[in-house]
């Protein structure tokens, strides 16, 4: 099966299911993922018994997928009866050294994926596996299982942070600065563009000695002479010979030339001449595996997410690994940076995430950086029968969906009952210095009723909010928009304009555009999500006349 794959394409789910539908065999040319993977916690909770109480170790989205039990049964009763009998064979001999247990889950929910992703990716594609130290070690058996055990490329270092004082978590071990990158090809003939960094200042301070008279650039010297003869290299140029058994490396006419060029050093004390090599000529070093030159995320480019990239990280591994119009593939996208940078270096590129808070913070992070652009979102409501049907298979995930209609932070992720009756979060400014908060309830049940305005009511007061939002995917009586009149309005301070205290917005009305919430904000939105730094003169942008 082979699948054309538009330019960009955002999806909403999990992945797997997604891989299996939507991506055809061989049609991606680079696949990165960043699976999240909390090791923060003691290394020894992750091999918790079921019995022994739940695992830290894990986010919210994957918290079913992580732990040991039915589904994890299933999933693994589903690789050994597949028809890939290396993987087979691997993951029942994991599971009798393993145990039942959180990291043979997740290694059991990563083999089912990297067997799809490997089914996708063309024989010159390239995949690179993002993880840290607790689970590098399984992943890269699981890998060498799928790919094959000569198809492992690299394991590239990347240092995340300077240093950690993990003795204050009472452990004797060395602190935890790096993560690990596992690079797979699929064949032996790989997509692979050289990416030169710059030299190390104690090399270029011991090598590079010389410093050009006229222009004040730095250089090395280069040998001039050659062991074997061959053509005209025996002949005395300005006075000088090779040494004894040494042959000039160049004709007598390319020397007049260099020569010709300033590109000659000749000893002040006599000798041979040598070869200007010039620094700022050279590429500099070819890429190693220790990419520890590569900072962590600069505070311009960070919008919050508690696991996010590097946008230089992402860009070294698509210009690596891929070329201008090649398909990228992130099946974990998180906050979107390597959809990000693939768009910035002028790649196709498909972004998979199984969480409305990943998908929304993607999706405002490529408008503000790409003015003009645009890309396909499956699997998100774009009409109401779409909101009702998240809303009855996954109330947390249509609550996070309905947070990003209005732009509104989703507040306490599922922890039943200690919301206190806000699903969400908004910050706004209307007069300098000072930092204002709207709270939102989400309702996304088919009764709606007045007790619930009033008690958002109190919530707004209880948390001195200026403003509560009352986003109701059933449609709301009369009785409750008279009810939420009797709160009044918000005066700005500096901003015209009278701003209902308690406002009622139905999803149906977000969706179409009619609805939208109401308050004045200097900072349009910039409090609640940074802002992503806007990509200058990219392909999306057009000409303002």
């Amino acid at each position: 099966m082979t699948t054309e794959i538009p330019d960009k394409l955002l999806y909403f789910g999990d992945n797997l299911g997604i891989l299996r539908e939507h991506i055809g065999d061989e049609s991606v040319d680079l696949i990165y993922l960043d699976p999240p993977f909390n090791s923060a916690r003691d290394y020894n909770i992750l091999f918790a018994s079921p019995k022994g109480g739940r695992s830290e170790a894990q986010i919210v989205a994957f918290k079913d997928s992580w732990q040991w039990g039915m589904q994890a049964e299933g999933e693994f009763d589903e690789i050994v009866r597949g028809g890939h009998t290396d993987v087979a064979e691997m993951i029942q001999a994991m599971r009798r050294f393993l145990g039942e247990n959180d990291m043979m889950a997740y290694l059991v929910m990563m083999a089912r994926r990297l067997l799809e992703l490997h089914r996708v990716l063309k024989p010159t594609g390239s995949l690179y596996l993002h993880c840290d130290p607790v689970a590098s070690h399984y992943l890269k058996i699981v890998l060498d299982s799928v790919f094959g055990k000569t198809r492992f490329g690299s394991e590239i270092s990347w240092r995340r942070s300077s240093a950690h004082n993990d003795a204050k978590q009472g452990r004797k071990l060395p602190g935890n600065i790096r993560d690990v990158i596992l690079f797979y090809t699929k064949s032996e003939t790989w997509t692979w563009n050289w990416l030169y960094t710059p030299y190390d200042e104690d090399y270029v301070r011991h090598f590079y000695t010389h410093i050009d008279e006229k222009t004040g650039r730095r250089y090395r010297l280069g040998d001039l002479t050659a062991a074997k003869p061959g053509g005209d290299v025996s002949y005395d140029f300005h006075g000088t010979r090779p040494y004894k058994g040494r042959y000039w490396a160049y004709s007598r006419e390319n020397m007049e030339k260099f020569h010709a060029q300033g590109r000659l050093h000749f000893p002040k004390n006599g000798g041979t001449p040598a070869y200007k090599r010039y620094l700022d000529e050279m590429p500099g070093v070819p890429l190693q595996n220790d990419w520890s030159d590569i900072r962590p995320v600069p505070p311009n480019e960070y919008l919050g997410y508690p696991t996010q990239k590097p946008l230089a990280l992402l860009e070294r591994i698509v210009q690596a690994s891929s070329n201008e119009g090649d398909v990228v593939l992130d099946p974990f996208c998180g906050c979107g940076t390597a959809v990000h940078a693939a768009h910035k270096l002028k790649r196709k590129w498909i972004g998979i995430d199984i969480t409305h808070l990943a998908i929304a913070l993607i999706e405002k992070r490529l408008k503000d950086a790409f003015p003009g652009i645009a890309f396909a979102v499956h699997g998100t409501p774009r009409e109401l029968e779409g909101a009702r049907d998240l809303a009855a298979r996954d109330k947390y995930q249509f609550q996070w969906w309905a947070c990003s209609l209005v732009n509104a932070q989703p507040y306490q992720g599922r922890k039943k009952g200690a919301d206190g009756g806000i699903d969400g979060l908004i910050y706004f400014q209307d007069e300098q210095k000072a930092h204002k908060k709207i709270v939102v309830s989400v309702k996304g049940g088919g009764n709606v009723g007045v007790a619930m305005v009033r008690d958002l009511v109190g919530v707004v007061e209880r948390e001195k909010a200026e403003i509560g939002l009352f986003v109701t995917l059933a449609p709301p009586t009369q009785a409750m928009r008279s009810e939420a009149a009797k709160a009044g309005f918000y005066l700005s301070p500096t901003l015209p304009g009278n701003f209902p205290r308690l406002q009622i917005l139905s999803v149906e009305g977000l969706l179409e555009g009619r609805e939208r919430p109401l308050y004045p904000d200097l900072s349009q939105g910039g409090l609640t999500f940074k802002k992503a730094p806007r990509e200058e003169k990219t392909a999306d942008q057009k000409p303002l006349f």
